[in-house]
């Protein structure tokens, strides 16, 4: 099962994400102009901007949680991969639990805020990951 963003469905990523510290890897790929529902408020800007606003509601929530963000960069190159795909920044974010992330997602406050991540992405992946050892 694959979690949209759309929704980011907290009760089928119940299952999807381990019981300890998982580390989520966000690939973001912006829309040229930020594409809201037609009853917001959201005065117009670039996909880059509405994911800001995203950002800068969402910051705090992480901390609530016990979660932070490890790494933020821009993609430079996709050196193996679908031809064709393309990805503008990935974000590296470390939550405590499954638990943590999910009662994140649920909160009322975090869902108005991803009004704006959905605006901004025109696709995006979430992808959960946790550590397998120290050897290769």
């Amino acid at each position: 099962m694959q979690c949209r963003r759309s929704s980011l469905c907290p009760n089928s990523c119940k299952s999807l994400l381990p019981r300890r510290t998982t580390k989520l890897i966000n690939l973001l790929r912006y829309r040229d102009r930020a594409v809201y529902p037609s009853d917001s408020e959201a005065d117009p800007c670039s996909g880059v901007e509405a994911y800001q606003r995203y950002g800068a509601l969402v910051l705090p929530m992480l901390g609530e949680v016990g979660a932070k963000i490890l790494w933020r960069g821009s993609v430079q190159q996709l050196v193996i991969g679908p031809q064709g795909e393309a990805w503008d920044d990935v974000l590296l974010v470390q939550y405590p639990s499954r638990r943590a992330f999910l009662t994140m997602v649920s909160r009322p406050d975090y869902l108005q805020a991803v009004v704006h991540r959905n605006a901004a992405l025109s696709d995006s992946r979430l992808i959960a990951a946790s550590a397998v050892g120290s050897s290769f």
